[in-house]
């Protein structure tokens, strides 16, 4: 089962860099990597799922966290079993948005990790770390 994930973030990370390279700002170029989070909350997920990301927050030292309070792709997922056993059931569909951001990020030339999680659907967080390749 684990392939599938991989698979999956992977199929993200390319649409991710296709993603920045139609909808990156034609006039400037993003260098800084608050800002190129900041275009991943507002424009890429304005084109995902026709809304911008709820809270960003950061540490200032390459940790940002991403927080969508609606994700759309829990909207209808239901919670009948309790929150641990829905978090579980949706765990599979955060590895695709979490290639997404890290493919956006890479075609800038930031290197991350990217993790997911939810406590209670329909809300996700998604951890962006950026890695130092020194």
């Amino acid at each position: 089962m684990e392939q599938v994930y991989v698979k999956l973030e992977l199929i993200g990370f390319r649409i991710g860099r296709r993603l920045a390279e139609r909808f990156a700002p034609p006039n400037r170029r993003l260098t800084d990597t608050l800002d190129i989070v900041k275009f991943v909350c507002k424009d890429i997920w304005m084109v995902m799922f026709n809304r911008q990301i709820d809270n960003l927050k950061t540490n200032h030292r390459g940790i940002y966290v991403l927080q969508d309070n609606k994700f759309k792709w829990f909207l209808r997922m239901s919670g009948n079993n309790g929150g641990a056993a829905a978090a579980r059931r949706a765990q599979p569909y955060i590895w695709l948005p979490c290639g997404i951001i890290r493919g956006v990020l890479d075609s800038f030339g930031v290197n991350t990790v990217v993790i997911a999680e939810t406590l209670g659907l329909p809300q996700c967080t998604f951890q962006i770390k950026v890695v130092n390749d020194a």
